[in-house]
C-alpha cells in the first residue's frame, strides 16, 4: 500500500519534469535546425516543395512531379521547413529591404527613390515608403501598394508593399487571383548560374506575383499572365484558356521532373555568402554620358576587383538588418561601426580590439593633407563614383530603368534623368540632436522632380492624384513629339498655362502648380504665368552613391591640391545641369558650391590664394632665409662684444 501511495506521490512530480524538460528542450532542437553551428561549410538545402497555405499558419500541399495541376512553390512554406524558430519569416520581413512600407521604421539617411516617369505628362517623380525629405508617399500620388508592387517589384526581393493587403474595392479580388508577392529568397541567396531574375520581374509585370519565385529558379517555368485573367479565376481549380497560337494564357507551371529526387525534394543552391551577381540585378549603375555605359568599358569597383563580395561589407544576421556602411549609422548589428569605410581601413581609436586593417584593408596614411578635410569631407568624397567634370553626367540606374529586365529601353537619355556626381553635403541623419549639424560633402546622385500639383498654406507643394493628371492635362499637352529615346518631349509655357488652367477647375483645395527643375509655374489672379526659380518645393533631391571606388592612385586631389582648389576645379565650379521638359527651365545650370551651401565669393578667394600659393612659399622661404641671414650676423656681433667683455675683466 505504502508503494502504491509512493508512486501515486511521485507521478504528479515525474509528469511535471517531463513536461519542463520537452519545453526546454523545444526551443534548443529548433534552434539547431535554423541556426549556424559555426562551420563554414555551406549547408546542403534538398527540400520538398510546398504549395501557398490554404489556411494562414499553416503548411500548404506538398508539390511533386506527379502533382496536376503544377501549383507554384511558396517561399515560405518550403524554406519553413526549417527556418520556424521565432517565426523566422516574420522576423526576416522586418529588415531593410522588406520594411520600407513599415511607418515605424526610422528612414535612416535618404537613399535611391523609385522614379515614377510619364513622358507624356512631363512627369518625373522620386517616391518612396522611407520619410526621406524630397520624396513622396506613393499614396499621394495615389498609388496602391498593389500597383507600387506592379510598376517596381522587378528589382524588388518580394515583401514589404506585395503582401499588404489591398483596400481597394477594385483591387481586393485581383489580388486573390495574381496572390501575394511572398519574399524571394532566391533572388539573393540562389547561386545557381541558371537563376532567372529578369523572369521574376516579367512576372510581375503580368501581376503573377504567385508564381514569381517559381519562375525565377532554375529547376521551373512559369507561361501565361495573371493579368489576363478575369476576377473569378482560381488557381487551384483553372480552367485552360488558350491564345491564337495555342499557349496557355492562364499561368501555368512546368518543373523538370529530374529535379526530383526519389523523395519528392528539390536541390537549392542557395548560400548565406550571396553572389555579387545576386546584388547588382538592383544595385548596377551605369554611366550613359561617356566611356562606361558597357560593362567592358567600365572599371569594378576596387574591393571587388581584390576579391571581397558586398556582404563583406553590408553584412547581416536572420534578422537582415543589412549594414549600410555609411558613417555614424544606427543599427543594431554589431559590426556597423566597424564596417564603414573608416571602421575598415582607420579603426575605431576608443575600440577595445584593434579594427583598422580588417579584410587586409590598408591603412591609409593621408600624408600632408590638413585635418581640416577629414572634418568636412567624408571618404566617398576623394574615393567613389566618377571623376568629376566641367559637368555632370547622366546615369542610368537598376531601380530607376529597369536594368536587365526584359524589353528595356536602352537609350542613354531615357527617362528618369538621374545626374551625377554632386558634391554636396549630407543631410543629417541618425542623430538624436534638436538642431544636428548638415553632415559632410559627399559625391551625391540628383534628379530633378517634374510633376503636377496643388499649393496651399505655407507655399506647401503637393503632387495631384497620376490618375487626374492623366485626365485633366492630358488633354492641355496633345501634340508633343516623342522620340523613342524615351527622353522629354518639350513642353511649352503655354501649353503648362493651359494645363493650369484647366486644373484650376478640378482641385478642390489649393491652386495648381507645376514643378520643374527647381522651377514652379502658377497662375496668378489675372490668368497669366508665375514663375518662380529655385523655389524650394521645386529643390532638387539628392541621395548619396558610395561606389564604384576608385583605387588610391586615383583618388581626387592625389599629387596636388588645385585638382580641387583653383577657380576652374569641378568640385567647386563644376556646372550641375538643370533637367526640365521646358526649354528655358533645362538651360539653367547650377554649380556644385551652391550644393555644399558655401558662398560663392569666399570659395572663389579661397581657390584664387592657391594660384599665389607657390609664391607665397618662395616668399616665405626667402624671407625665412633672409631673417636667419640677419640673426647670423647679430647674432656673429653679440658674440664678438661678449668677447671683448671678457678679455677686458681678464686685464
Amino acid at each position: 500500500m505504502r508503494k502504491v501511495l509512493f508512486a501515486g506521490l511521485c507521478l504528479p512530480s515525474a509528469l511535471v519534469w517531463l513536461i519542463a524538460v520537452g519545453m526546454a528542450a523545444e526551443p534548443a532542437t529548433k534552434a539547431v535546425t535554423n541556426r549556424g553551428d559555426g562551420s563554414r561549410a555551406p549547408g546542403i538545402h534538398r527540400l520538398p516543395l510546398y504549395a501557398e497555405p490554404l489556411e494562414p499558419g499553416k503548411q500548404g500541399d506538398k508539390i511533386t512531379k506527379e502533382t496536376d495541376p503544377a501549383l507554384p512553390f511558396s517561399m515560405r512554406g518550403t524554406c519553413s521547413e526549417c527556418h520556424v524558430y521565432k517565426h523566422d519569416y516574420d522576423v526576416i520581413r522586418k529588415g531593410w529591404h522588406f520594411n520600407a512600407s513599415d511607418p515605424n521604421v526610422p528612414p535612416g539617411r535618404p537613399g535611391p527613390p523609385w522614379i515614377y516617369t510619364d513622358v507624356t505628362m512631363g512627369t518625373q517623380i522620386p517616391l518612396s515608403y522611407r520619410a526621406w525629405p524630397g520624396t513622396f508617399r506613393p499614396e499621394q500620388v495615389g498609388l496602391t501598394p498593389f500597383q507600387f508592387t506592379q510598376l517596381f517589384g522587378r528589382q524588388m526581393p518580394g515583401g514589404g508593399p506585395g503582401e499588404v493587403d489591398t483596400d481597394a474595392d477594385d483591387e481586393i479580388t485581383r489580388q486573390m487571383v495574381s496572390g501575394k508577392l511572398e519574399i524571394n529568397c532566391l533572388s539573393c541567396h540562389n547561386r545557381d548560374p541558371g537563376h532567372d531574375q529578369a523572369e521574376y520581374a516579367a512576372q510581375i509585370a503580368k501581376q503573377s506575383f504567385r508564381w514569381a519565385a517559381t519562375a525565377s529558379a532554375p529547376f521551373a517555368s512559369v507561361s501565361g499572365s495573371a493579368k489576363e485573367m478575369d476576377d473569378t479565376f482560381d488557381h487551384l481549380m483553372p480552367d485552360m484558356v488558350m491564345d491564337e497560337k495555342k499557349k496557355p494564357l492562364i499561368p501555368t507551371v512546368t518543373y523538370q521532373p529530374q529535379a526530383f529526387n526519389h523523395k519528392d525534394e528539390v536541390f537549392f543552391n542557395v548560400s548565406g555568402k550571396i553572389p555579387a551577381d545576386r546584388c547588382y540585378f538592383c544595385h548596377s549603375d551605369i554611366n550613359a554620358s561617356q566611356c562606361g555605359s558597357e560593362k567592358w568599358e567600365a572599371d569594378e569597383d576596387v574591393h571587388l576587383t581584390a576579391g571581397l563580395t558586398c556582404v563583406d561589407c553590408h553584412r547581416e544576421g536572420l534578422e537582415h538588418n543589412t549594414i549600410r556602411g555609411y558613417e555614424g549609422e544606427v543599427n543594431s548589428n554589431v559590426l556597423a561601426a566597424s564596417t564603414s569605410c573608416k571602421g575598415c581601413h582607420i579603426g575605431d581609436e576608443n575600440g577595445r580590439a584593434p579594427h583598422a586593417g580588417r579584410l587586409g584593408a590598408p591603412v591609409p596614411a593621408h600624408k600632408g593633407i590638413p585635418a581640416v578635410h577629414f572634418d568636412r569631407l567624408s571618404c566617398t568624397a576623394c574615393h567613389s563614383g566618377p571623376w568629376p567634370g566641367a559637368t555632370t553626367d547622366l546615369c542610368k540606374t537598376s531601380q530607376a530603368h529597369g536594368l536587365g529586365t526584359h524589353g528595356i529601353n536602352k537609350s542613354p537619355t531615357a527617362l528618369p534623368h538621374v545626374l551625377y556626381p554632386v558634391f554636396a553635403k549630407q543631410a543629417p541623419v541618425d542623430s538624436q540632436e534638436a538642431d544636428p549639424k548638415p553632415g559632410k560633402i559627399a559625391p551625391h546622385k540628383l534628379i530633378w522632380p517634374a510633376f503636377w500639383g496643388t499649393i496651399g498654406a505655407e507655399d506647401k507643394v503637393s503632387p495631384l492624384k497620376l490618375d487626374t493628371v492623366k485626365k485633366v492635362v492630358g488633354p492641355a499637352l496633345q501634340g508633343l513629339k516623342f522620340t523613342a529615346a524615351g527622353a522629354w518631349a518639350e513642353i511649352k509655357e503655354e501649353q503648362v498655362l493651359a494645363a493650369l488652367k484647366t486644373l484650376a477647375g478640378s482641385v478642390e483645395e489649393g491652386k495648381p502648380v507645376y514643378v520643374t527643375g527647381g522651377t514652379l509655374y502658377r497662375l496668378k489672379d489675372d490668368g497669366t504665368l508665375s514663375i518662380h526659380q529655385d523655389h524650394p518645393a521645386a529643390a532638387a533631391y539628392t541621395w548619396p552613391l558610395a561606389h564604384n571606388v576608385r583605387p588610391a592612385a586615383q583618388s581626387l586631389g592625389v599629387g596636388k591640391c588645385t585638382v580641387c582648389h583653383s577657380t576652374g576645379a569641378p568640385f567647386f565650379f563644376g556646372e550641375v545641369a538643370v533637367d526640365s521638359p521646358i526649354a528655358a527651365v533645362s538651360n539653367l545650370t547650377k554649380a556644385q558650391y551652391q550644393f555644399q551651401q558655401a558662398p560663392y565669393g569666399r570659395t572663389w578667394a579661397f581657390a584664387m590664394s592657391f594660384v599665389f600659393r607657390p609664391w607665397f612659399k618662395v616668399v616665405a622661404i626667402g624671407s625665412a632665409a633672409l631673417l636667419a641671414v640677419v640673426l647670423l650676423l647679430y647674432g656673429l656681433r653679440a658674440l664678438g662684444a661678449v668677447a671683448r667683455v671678457l678679455a677686458e675683466q681678464e686685464k
